[in-house]
């Protein structure tokens, strides 16, 4: 358990809190490209760390995101004019840039340099990986952009979607990086073979070409034992299950500085899952979902199954609402429960956001008894608040210096009992941390 100080330091994000500023240090998905994909287009509000913002797109293409309210009398430029590269407050027509300068001054003399003394709060973004990324920290430190895989791959090898979550961003993240709960949370309980293969192919936790295996050894053996180790980018953590014979199946996820999980489940030529958790402010987030595979392009099908709600994608409504959320009790089906699906939820993102979100808009930590399967739980706090608190003391965190070593994958496997977490990523990836960046040029 923790104490309420460390809770309210390891949860509280907005201006001037310490993990507020350590996320401020790195790059975050702050909107879909897709939200924004028109030049001159409408300009759309977000909150990020809870500051209230403007974003939109110029005629140039380039987006900039701003403060909302207009340096002159503080009308919101939501309802400006974006135009011929800027956006015109719609109330004395004053004009700002993407970066922020003040390029247009209708109300001051011709002559007057006034305008050159007026700015507009501006933060960088750049556009990659079907996001609009940014950067709310000092200007002096910021990095380069985290080289997650699915980045470095063609747009038709990748697919991002977005979904809100009622709840503080540390409790699901905490909820992806513990795997122990799959054999519980995720359960197929029917016995028909049609029912339990459905809910399995709305879960894609294993092949399914042959499901069986892997499904029935999360199921059999609720104790994993974990390895947790650190890298350059975050840590590595494996947890191993017993199989039906001598061998081990490991589930391997990532946990990326301060924001990424990886999730567990791909063997070679399957789909990778990743997600980033940006807060909005301390009891709600946005949950940036990323399928990306390595070898091949997505048919329409696969897409389309994304978007209807498959594997840690959930299915939402145009506002990226879940459609099964709080407000309607995620759709819970008592029968279901007893007969079909351990929740009787459907949907693994739902499952998840479910019992995410009953621990309250905080979950208080002061209350909890962990156990053996919480390893990772353990060291992933440990992480975040050292970091915090040396970036108190001066010390900037090193992951966002390494933007290269996040070209990482996770993964399942299955290997001889004698091999540790370091022979298995070898075996699975290569390298020891699940390293491809050397795939793409980015050097080993």
């Amino acid at each position: 358990m923790l104490s309420k100080s460390d809770n309210d330091l390891l949860t509280l994000t907005g201006p001037g809190a310490p993990m507020g500023d350590l996320l401020r240090r790195f790059w975050m998905p702050a909107l879909l490209s897709a939200e924004l994909p028109e030049r001159d287009g409408p300009p759309k509000k977000l909150k990020i760390l809870g500051e209230d913002l403007l974003a939109f797109r110029a005629t140039d293409g380039r987006v900039g995101i701003v403060e909302p309210h207009c340096p002159h009398r503080g009308a919101n430029l939501y309802y400006g004019r974006n135009e011929e590269c800027g956006i015109r407050c719609a109330y004395h027509g004053w004009k700002f840039d993407v970066d922020g300068n003040c390029v247009d001054l209708p109300t001051s003399p011709p002559e007057s340099s006034y305008k050159d003394t007026i700015r507009l709060l501006a933060y960088p973004t750049r556009e990659w990986g079907d996001m609009i990324w940014v950067y709310m920290g000092p200007r002096e430190h910021m990095p380069e952009l985290p080289q997650l895989e699915l980045g470095l791959l063609p747009a038709a090898q990748r697919y991002v979607t977005k979904k809100w979550q009622d709840c503080n961003w540390v409790q699901s993240v905490e909820g992806a990086i513990d795997t122990a709960h799959f054999t519980f949370l995720h359960a197929v309980l029917a016995k028909d073979e049609s029912a339990a293969r459905a809910a399995l192919a709305k879960a894609a936790i294993a092949d399914q070409s042959k499901p069986d295996d892997r499904i029935r050894w999360i199921h059999n053996d609720s104790r994993p034992k974990f390895t947790v180790r650190g890298h350059d980018a975050g840590l590595l953590i494996g947890a191993a299950r017993k199989t039906d014979g001598a061998d081990l199946y490991w589930r391997i996820s990532q946990f990326l500085m301060p924001n990424h999980a990886y999730t567990p489940t791909a063997f070679p030529g399957e789909i990778y899952y990743g997600q980033c958790w940006v807060p909005v402010d301390d009891v709600s987030c946005w949950i940036y979902t990323y399928s990306w595979n390595p070898d091949r392009p997505f048919s329409n099908s696969e897409r389309a199954k994304f978007d209807g709600g498959f594997n840690v994608h959930a299915e939402v409504d145009a506002d990226y609402m879940p459609l099964r959320n709080p407000r309607n009790d995620y759709r819970l089906d008592r029968q279901a429960q007893k007969t079909v699906s351990f929740t009787g939820i459907e949907g693994v993102s739902e499952q998840d956001a479910a019992i995410q979100d009953s621990m309250g808009p905080i979950q208080d930590r002061t209350r909890e008894h962990l156990g053996p399967t919480d390893v990772a739980i353990v060291e992933f706090r440990k992480l975040l608040m050292s970091s915090a608190r040396a970036l108190r003391s001066g010390e900037a965190p090193k992951a966002a210096g390494k933007a290269a070593k996040y070209a990482v994958r996770a993964g399942g496997w299955v290997a001889a009992p004698d091999k540790d977490l370091v022979a298995v990523m070898t075996e699975r990836f290569g390298h020891r941390d699940g390293y491809v960046g050397n795939h793409y040029g980015l050097g080993d």
